[in-house]
């Protein structure tokens, strides 16, 4: 990836970083639709010089990370050793989530992924963000590597448990 295609996905994960974050102090109550999330998506977005591509992915961001966010607290709530996280700074918390989500949801290289988050908490976080973020999502990148290694292995029986009930 070149460093001009890159620009634009940073300026897209800062824009989905700053939206979850808002959504974090909005009204519980009003927060939770998809609809309140696009709202709020555009609010924050309209600060902010996004190509169309750019804008699309940060909204595609936003939408799958709230709208997959329990799955994607399990996931951080099992990795996150000794953290709940409630008690995690807000940034860091949502640059996981965020993290999260493009891990187990996108084909952005796992590399990529890290760095960004990285470069997330470095420029928001505090002084200690940017080792708890690489610590946090490494090891769900590794949970997540391995489920996937463990769905392609073959089942007793010697065939794909993916490939059961396949004729």
């Amino acid at each position: 990836m070149s460093r001009s295609d890159r620009a634009p996905r940073q300026r897209s994960r800062q824009v989905a970083l700053q939206t979850l974050y808002a959504r974090d102090f909005a009204d519980p109550q009003q927060a939770g639709s998809q609809t309140d999330v696009e709202e709020l998506f555009e609010r924050v977005a309209q600060n902010f010089d996004l190509p169309a591509g750019a804008r699309d992915f940060a909204l595609k961001l936003v939408s799958g990370t709230a709208s997959e966010l329990p799955r994607i607290d399990d996931l951080l709530a099992a990795n996150a050793i000794n953290w709940k996280i409630s008690r995690m700074a807000a940034v860091d918390r949502n640059v996981l989530r965020l993290g999260i989500y493009e891990l187990t949801r996108t084909d952005t290289p796992v590399s990529v992924i890290l760095d960004e988050a990285i470069q997330l908490a470095r420029r928001f976080g505090g002084e200690s963000s940017p080792g708890f973020v690489n610590g946090v999502l490494d090891a769900v990148a590794k949970q997540v590597r391995e489920s996937a290694a463990q769905a392609l292995e073959p089942d007793a029986e010697g065939g794909r448990e993916s490939d059961q009930g396949v004729a």
